[in-house]
């Protein structure tokens, strides 16, 4: 399938560097092309740390200033932090309140999540479970419940926030991809967002060097293409 020009994307995802990580080059792309992006994460990935003197507190002010910096490389316009507790995520109806909240404010045409089906990666490991439920509780926010009106009435009665129909949804780390996006101008673009979360990744060299070996098996050897693979799933009514 073809990719349709997106002009306003919510990123909906668990924790700092899992936009960059699942998508960077396609936000980095889209933000080029003049699309106005607003990334919504869920946790401040209060737990991400081995650091026996690192706090929860400390390591919250430390992701949410990675995540904003990686953002403005990538052209995203502004960063939301939810602060559910990092790792202890589930889909429930106050986490879908908030993503409700955050579509029916922002009126995205395009929202981008995780795919909630994906328990492991081949042999290479297991998906987060943050990560499942945060893409659970964004395809239930964005259909039916942001569209529909009697859906958290008080999110319009008291916020004035009236129902928003979402046109495309991508779907990110999946398995059942029908859409690539060409990153090849964008993969250091990427590469640069990701070097912001210092706090996470030990050997940046290392990742940068995964990320340029991941190309499109599908390009000749002498002009490699990088690709992101969504399943994106479109809505007529």
């Amino acid at each position: 399938m073809a990719a349709e020009v997106v002009k306003r994307v919510l990123g909906v995802f668990a924790h700092p560097d899992d936009p960059e990580f699942f998508a960077g080059g396609t936000f980095a792309r889209w933000a080029a092309e003049g699309a106005e992006i607003i990334f919504v994460l869920a946790t401040s990935g209060d737990k991400g740390s081995s650091d026996p003197a690192m706090t929860h507190a400390a390591l919250v002010a430390i992701r949410e200033v990675e995540e904003r910096n990686a953002a403005a490389v990538l052209g995203v316009k502004e960063v939301v932090f939810l602060r559910y507790p990092d790792g202890e995520l589930t889909p429930s109806l106050d986490l879908r309140r908030d993503i409700v909240r955050q579509i029916r404010l922002y009126k995205p045409d395009t929202v981008v999540t995780c795919d909630p089906t994906v328990f492991w990666f081949g042999d290479r490991g297991l998906n987060h479970p943050d990560h499942r439920a945060i893409g659970e509780a964004t395809l239930d926010s964005v259909y039916p419940t942001a569209r529909d009106r009697l859906n958290f009435p008080s999110l319009e009665t008291d916020e004035g926030l009236e129902p928003h129909k979402v046109k495309h949804l991508y779907i990110s780390g999946t398995y059942s991809g029908n859409l690539k996006v060409d990153v090849t101008e964008y993969l250091e673009t990427k590469i640069a967002a990701l070097r912001e979360h210092k706090s996470q990744i030990a050997d940046m060299e290392a990742l940068a060097e995964r990320q340029r070996g991941n190309r499109d098996p599908e390009a000749p050897p002498d002009a490699p293409r990088y690709m992101e693979t969504f399943r994106v799933i479109t809505f007529d009514r």
